[in-house]
């Protein structure tokens, strides 16, 4: 008990801390661009604990998920065939290279074209932009694995499927999952700007729709909640990690322990 405390207590100081220092400037002035704290968590619970919460929340929440386990799973499945044929990585590292470093947001208007503007269009956004980090890292952590380990699955004949699935995936596993928090937030990022685009709904359009119509504090508040839908996101994706990584984490405690 004492330790989840304790954990629960460094969660919060510095969040407690950043809201006293905000509290204690915004006491003296009268701009519109800084709500205060509690005129801003007035205005979150108004605009968005409602009809707004099921018309733009819950359609974002659903095209960032679909787009990043597209890009979760396209980029692992990918990442193995690349990572295990050595001819293959050579033919695609330079078109990898030339596509990554290209910025998503620029192709929006593109596959605005060539799509149409729908939530099709966004998913294909969000899984193009969150690929990346789950490819790569899964490619490089295939070719990290032990040369040993590979070795002895081929002399104990173990091969195809029953290689990856018993070797290669859990040798790599800790990249691919470095890999897999990498993209959720740029899947969120992407889910934000192809709504500001081309959308009637969603957590990006709402925000935008209140700068231009000077609403500072509903969209800030739209900013806070951008802010919890990416803390609950990490959070859950570290209790994930946890339980598919367990014997890793184990591993790490012993030899931080020894």
């Amino acid at each position: 008990m004492r330790k989840i405390l304790t954990a629960i207590g460094f969660a919060l100081a510095l969040p407690v801390i950043l809201i006293l220092i905000w509290w204690l400037i915004s006491l003296g002035t009268t701009s519109i661009f800084m709500p205060k704290p509690d005129q801003l968590l007035r205005e979150f619970f108004e605009t968005w604990v409602g009809d707004r919460f099921f018309t733009d929340v819950l359609p974002s929440l659903a095209r960032f998920a679909i787009g990043t386990g597209v890009a979760i799973v396209f980029g692992i499945l990918i990442g193995l065939l690349v990572g295990l044929s050595r001819n293959l990585r050579d033919y695609t590292e330079p078109i990898f290279e030339f596509f990554r470093a290209i910025p998503p947001p620029v192709l929006i208007p593109v596959f605005g074209l060539l799509i149409g503007v729908s939530d099709q269009m966004k998913v294909v956004v969000i899984a193009a932009g969150a690929i990346w980090p789950v490819l790569l890292n899964t490619i490089e952590g295939v070719r990290g694995v032990d040369s040993v380990q590979s070795e002895t699955s081929r002399s104990y004949g173990i091969h195809g499927i029953a290689r990856v699935r018993f070797q290669v995936m859990p040798a790599a596993a800790p990249s691919i999952l470095a890999g897999v928090r990498q993209a959720l937030p740029i899947g969120i990022i992407l889910m934000v700007i192809s709504e500001m685009f081309f959308s009637s709904s969603g957590l990006g359009f709402s925000i935008i729709q209140f700068q231009r119509r000077f609403a500072i504090p509903e969209m800030w508040s739209g900013i806070l909640m951008l802010g919890l839908i990416g803390y609950a996101v990490s959070m859950i994706f570290k209790v994930v990690e946890r339980r598919l990584l367990h014997w890793y984490y184990g591993l790490k405690d012993i030899e931080n322990a020894a």
